[in-house]
């Protein structure tokens, strides 16, 4: 009985074998004919748009028979789409260079964090400017489960540099060709994108074709969507060579490892020497050598759908790629009018890209759901701090902003300065936020040497910032002031933290600690570098204090000397700084001696010292556990003090505090005891941490303080 059940079993198994090698036949025959099919149905018709003809495409799928070649290219469909596997790194390449380049590319990485669920790998070319604001604006951004490696733009210029580019990109729009040997060579794959792409959905949906690449297929592009390569656009227009209407080279897929494996570097280089000998030099950078090779190789190049790299430049076809704008995946700015380009969709694209400008990019800090990433040192370092913290202390939320992290985003327009060689250079340095940007042109207008400002601001009043600073005929011609962006976060303004950041970004010796609502006297710039050298502020710790005055007056005809000063203080036009608030704060700096002094003269730190001074640039940094009103500037002169810095004071300086409206930190001060709490609480901690640090000369302070 038992062998007759086994004879049973095997006979059902050899029937089953056979019917699934029967299945296996019927649906080879099924593709075969299919792919016939697809066959017949991509080739060369009246209306086929771009390089259907040409070039090896994987995209399409059985289904795709019924529908045109044009319709293929256009529209995706979500379940035959491949898809990157879950926590898969997507690895994200970018040439980006100057000041413009970094604040655009950031606008692009804030549409990828957007919509992004993988772990993301951002890979830099740089030049040295680009490299010092990214790299310290990933540090202090500090998103999940994203790495950043950038690498020097300088160190591959003579891989391209021998080649005549007349695109406006300069030698870096050549670097895309360089990548292979550029990136580290176990990197296999890699999404090249411009800093002028703005994505409208997931990267790794992108990423996801590289699946879909044949065996041969080693580049993935989007038709260019221009006539420029037809050669058709004014007369005796000679693009370089290209299939059909050629690829743009705004978005690439680059299967790193097989270029390599195919001696990508050679091939390019060839390719490039060969057409130049008849074209002089290229037009559209990187994008004309791809092209030529792609010419010469089309079973190199996967054809990406164009929704892929909607090209949003005059004259383009890039209507055609999409029925709804909801089809949308990539749009790209590549027009040199980049907003003002003409598209009958252009509000909704412009609208897009403008909610990315002006994203907090706060909010894009979040964890992936379901990918834990490994932890950094700062983050592990701030998380035990805040542990650490009593939540049910009164002034928790004070301490709090302490370890708070800024978004800081470093010369957020372009600055060109080279210190004056005589060591004696001087730097204007300075904090505001929104409500005190009309001071910034009365400001250049007094001082005509370098500045360093650090403005506290959310994503979207930069950005307004930007444009009332590129409208400004004053601010717009000068390139030696640095505007560094410090992102607003938590409910407190942290004043000395946004102070250190200006600080922190000087390159000349010297530093003049000032507030943005005081005008420096006409000629101050050149006074303070005479003074320098007078009371050898090299080889001395001197901090040397400029006298502040205030005027109640919006309209204020400003005195041309120290005569014409004092003569409007006798009048009551001006006033000594805060003579009638907060006396203490400057009443030291001696303003009867003033009057008469034709020579500097020491004074001694008494409680609650605040002067505007002159120091070396490594002077001792701003106390940050102070935030919002009062005791900023105290605790820094106390500091400055106790490091036995000598106070002296220029006999014929000045600068004029401009009236305005009460900050919202000096209202909450004053109306609430809770603040006032806080910061008495604040100021013993300083103390105590002053005393630790100086030891017994740093009593003083201590009991200065008690006898108030």
């Amino acid at each position: 009985m038992e062998r007759k059940l086994t004879k049973s079993r095997l006979l059902d198994r050899d029937v089953l074998e056979s019917r699934v090698r029967e299945v296996e036949e019927e649906n080879r025959q099924i593709r075969l004919q299919l792919s016939q099919s697809q066959g017949l149905a991509a080739q060369p018709q009246e209306g086929n748009y771009g390089n259907q003809q040409w070039v090896a495409s994987a995209d399409t799928g059985p289904e795709d028979v019924e529908n045109t070649a044009e319709e293929r290219a256009n529209h995706s469909d979500c379940a035959r789409s491949p898809t990157a596997e879950k926590c898969e790194l997507i690895h994200v390449a970018c040439v980006c260079a100057g000041h413009n380049a970094s604040r655009d590319v950031v606008t692009l990485v804030k549409s990828i964090l957007f919509h992004r669920r993988n772990p993301l790998h951002f890979h830099f070319i740089t030049d040295t400017v680009a490299n010092q604001i990214l790299s310290n604006l990933f540090q202090s951004w500090m998103v999940p489960s994203v790495q950043v490696s950038f690498y020097d733009a300088d160190e591959l210029k003579s891989e391209v540099s021998w080649i005549p580019n007349k695109h406006y990109s300069g030698i870096y729009g050549l670097m895309k060709l360089t990548l292979t040997k550029a990136l580290p060579s176990d990197l296999s794959k890699v999404i090249v994108l411009d800093t002028d792409i703005t994505f409208a959905t997931d990267i790794a949906e992108l990423w996801a074709i590289f699946k879909k690449f044949t065996g041969k297929q080693v580049i993935g592009l989007v038709e260019n969507q221009s006539d420029w390569y037809l050669g058709n656009l004014w007369k005796n227009h000679k693009p370089w060579p290209a299939l059909g209407r050629g690829f743009n080279t705004g978005v690439i897929l680059l299967y790193l490892e097989r270029l390599r494996r195919i001696g990508w570097e050679q091939m390019w280089r060839l390719t490039a020497e060969r057409e130049l000998m008849n074209m002089l030099s290229t037009s559209l950078a990187d994008q004309d050598i791809f092209n030529a090779f792609i010419k010469q190789n089309p079973v190199l190049v996967h054809q990406l759908p164009c929704f892929w790299n909607v090209q949003l430049s005059d004259h383009t076809r890039s209507e055609q790629c999409y029925t709804e704008v909801s089809d949308l995946k990539v749009i790209h700015w590549n027009s040199p009018k980049k907003l003002r380009v003409k598209n009958k969709h252009v509000e909704f694209f412009r609208n897009l890209y403008l909610t990315f400008l002006e994203y907090d990019g706060n909010l894009l800090r979040r964890e992936l759901f379901g990918c834990p990433s490994q932890a950094s040192s700062e983050s592990t370092r701030l998380q035990v701090a805040l542990e650490e913290l009593d939540e049910d202390d009164q002034c928790y939320e004070f301490r709090r902003e302490r370890i708070t992290v800024h978004r800081v985003h470093l010369y957020f327009l372009q600055y060109e300065y080279t210190p004056t060689d005589d060591d004696t250079d001087v730097t204007l340095v300075a904090q505001l936020s929104m409500d005190r940007l009309q001071m910034l042109e009365a400001i250049c207008k007094h001082w005509e040497g370098p500045i360093s400002l650090a403005l506290y601001m959310s994503d979207a009043e930069a950005q307004q910032f930007l444009r009332y600073a590129q409208a400004s005929e004053v601010l717009k011609n000068r390139k030696n002031v640095g505007y560094h962006i410090v992102y607003k976060e938590g409910q407190f303004y942290p004043v000395n933290l946004v102070r250190n950041v200006a600080l922190r970004n000087v390159n000349t010796p010297y530093v003049f600690l000032t507030d943005v609502d005081f005008l420096p006297m006409y000629g101050l710039y050149e006074y303070l570098r005479k003074s320098i050298v007078q009371l050898d502020m090299a080889n001395t710790k001197k901090a040397l204090v400029v006298p502040a005055f205030e005027t109640l007056r919006y309209r204020l005809s400003f005195p041309k000397s120290k005569a014409e000063l004092l003569s409007m203080l006798d009048m009551g036009t001006l006033y000594t700084f805060r003579y009638h608030v907060w006396t203490k704060g400057h009443a030291p700096t001696d303003y009867a001696k003033w009057r008469t002094a034709t020579t500097p003269y020491k004074v001694e730190w008494e409680a609650d010292f605040e002067p505007y001074v002159v120091v070396r640039r490594d002077c001792p940094e701003y106390d940050q556990r102070f935030v919002g009103f009062g005791w900023n500037k105290v605790s820094h002169i106390m500091e400055l003090d106790a490091q036995e810095y000598d106070l002296v004071v220029l006999p014929n300086a000045f600068m004029i505090h401009m009236p305005h409206a009460p900050s919202f930190d000096i209202s909450k001060f004053r109306s609430s005891p809770s603040y006032r709490y806080c910061l008495t609480t604040l100021k013993d901690e300083f103390h105590q941490d002053l005393s630790r640090k100086y030891g017994s000369a740093a009593l003083k302070y201590l009991t200065a303080q008690r006898n108030i």
